[in-house]
């Protein structure tokens, strides 16, 4: 998903994104980088709880990254202590036909899941319990 400016049909940047607020809505500023047109997006507190049980970090990347995701600067690096679980061929095949802009969301909320229910192998079957519980 991009957010494009309808002056100039660029890509906007993000700019600006609040932390929740005693509600759980995020408020999120993206400028375009051409004409400086800028539009808010707010969020609402279930989609604030689903963002962030997937481990994404909120807010404008430290350092700008080049090519790829748009949105990979805002997936916030875990640390598992090396407890990465292993993906088989079949769960990498499904996963890549997840769109590239969510993949980065998807695979970290995938190994969340597993993690926490004890699954060392992301196989087909983890796959579509993930699924179940993300509501997919």
């Amino acid at each position: 998903m991009k957010f494009l400016c309808v002056t100039c049909d660029e890509p906007m940047t993000l700019t600006r994104a609040d932390p929740p607020d005693g509600g759980g809505s995020i408020t999120a500023v993206f400028v375009c980088p051409t004409c400086d047109h800028r539009i808010a997006m707010l969020t609402n507190a279930h989609e604030t709880q689903m963002v962030q049980s997937l481990g994404v970090r909120i807010g404008p990347a430290e350092e700008p990254k080049t090519g790829g995701c748009p949105f990979s600067g805002m997936i916030a690096e875990p640390d598992h202590g090396g407890d990465v679980p292993t993906w088989t061929a079949g769960a990498e095949q499904r996963l890549a036909n997840i769109p590239e802009f969510v993949r980065p969301m998807a695979r970290q909320g995938i190994e969340h899941y597993a993690r926490s229910h004890g699954h060392r192998v992301i196989d087909d079957q983890v796959m579509e319990e993930a699924r179940g519980q993300f509501g997919m």
